[in-house]
């Protein structure tokens, strides 16, 4: 399996995954620690965080993947949010909350 497969399968057969450097308990860049703030704050406790600093390979697939430059990304029941800045503001417009409600209802 070739690092995109990895990373498709990764984000479709999980309801919510962030791509992040470090772990939710020990983010390694503010962006990542500020993305799982926001999660927690939707009231998400658990969810997939890849340690992109863990595996090269994933940290260069996952911008291909997505054609975005940047770590980290959400990605919720497979769709590409967007990296962290986006993920703020779709936080402060009331929509990740949404995509969050949905993931929980089922």
């Amino acid at each position: 399996m070739n690092v995109q497969e990895k990373i498709r399968n990764q984000v479709t057969a999980n309801a919510i995954v962030l791509y992040m450097k470090g772990t939710p308990q020990f983010p390694q860049c503010g962006f990542s620690g500020a993305t799982v703030q926001l999660l927690k704050a939707c009231g998400i406790q658990e969810f997939v965080a890849v340690d992109v600093l863990a595996d090269p390979e994933i940290r260069e697939g996952i911008k291909a993947y997505s054609n975005w430059p940047t770590v980290p990304q959400l990605y919720i029941k497979g769709e590409f949010v967007g990296g962290a800045d986006i993920v703020r503001d779709v936080y402060c417009q009331g929509e990740l909350q949404k995509l969050i409600h949905s993931v929980l209802a089922g």
